[in-house]
């Protein structure tokens, strides 16, 4: 996890829900330099050591931040689960869909998300993001793939869909815009989810339950992904990948929905925490 204001947040390692253990003497962020060292790996060993002499603090109401630093990039697969795209009447893809996101677009997970200014269809989506582990291009095999992801993060994908369907079919600019990726409260790492193909994944808009879906019903698993990924790009360690949402967008619903200022977003994925963010209106 990163804790602290925005910019100044430090690194620790969740021990329970109360507790955590500060680990900005052995990094100063959970950087691409970080992972591309083994930091996980490290950070495992060094983590039992403190624990075990008590080395830990109690949460304090600090702010809660992304759980790593702006990446290189932040990846994105669409329509990767077979009943959203059966709500958006789409037919099911034969290779990964693919469109960027901007970095900067990173937030933390109980951050506002800012409405952008002309915004109409503002819209939300729960989603698994892969965080790739080491340098990564040409991997031989899917199976390669697992040996790439350090771990996983909750992620709301947030999503303006007048930007993106109707300005010229360019993804990217409904995808974007300030505030529109929370991720965290915390980064798994691979060996705290023993089967990332069976994961509950949950939203609510004002306390309705909006998605309700599974990561058994993704078209492409993770390491399918990061493998396909791989053929096209050189994989950064720190890079984000976000695998796709299940059914229950706004844009699914009839009469569809949209974010408005005022409105509570919540949501969760088992094993990777929960996420709360208020809906503001455009600067």
């Amino acid at each position: 996890m990163r804790i602290g204001a925005p910019g100044a947040e430090k690194p620790v390692v969740r021990v329970d829900d109360t507790h955590y253990a500060d680990v900005s003497d052995i990094t100063p962020d959970f950087d691409e330099k970080f992972f591309a060292a083994g930091g996980p790996a490290l950070l495992a060993a060094l983590l039992a050591d403190r624990v075990a002499r008590g080395d830990v603090r109690e949460f304090a109401g600090e702010r809660i931040g992304a759980p790593f630093a702006r990446p290189h990039q932040i990846l994105c697969i669409g329509l990767n689960y077979s009943d959203h795209a059966a709500e958006t009447g789409h037919p099911v893809p034969d290779e990964p869909i693919l469109f960027t996101k901007s970095p900067n677009t990173l937030v933390g997970p109980h951050d506002d998300v800012r409405i952008p200014r002309g915004s109409t269809k503002t819209d939300w989506e729960v989603e698994l993001g892969i965080v790739i582990g080491r340098r990564t291009s040409y991997l031989d095999s899917v199976e390669e793939a697992k040996a790439a992801i350090a771990g996983y993060v909750l992620v709301n994908d947030v999503s303006e869909r007048a930007f993106q369907m109707e300005r010229g079919g360019q993804w990217s600019k409904g995808k974007s815009a300030e505030t529109f990726n929370p991720a965290g409260p915390w980064l798994a790492t691979t060996d705290e989810i023993p089967d990332v193909t069976s994961l509950g994944m949950w939203l609510d808009v004002n306390g309705v339950r909006r998605q309700t879906g599974t990561t058994k019903t993704m078209i492409f698993n993770p390491y399918v992904i990061v493998h396909h990924l791989s053929q096209f790009m050189v994989l950064e360690p720190g890079d984000l990948i976000n695998t796709g949402t299940p059914p229950g967008v706004g844009m699914g619903h009839d009469p569809q929905i949209w974010l408005q200022p005022g409105d509570v977003v919540e949501l969760g994925i088992d094993g990777l925490g929960t996420q709360r963010q208020h809906v503001i209106g455009p600067r």
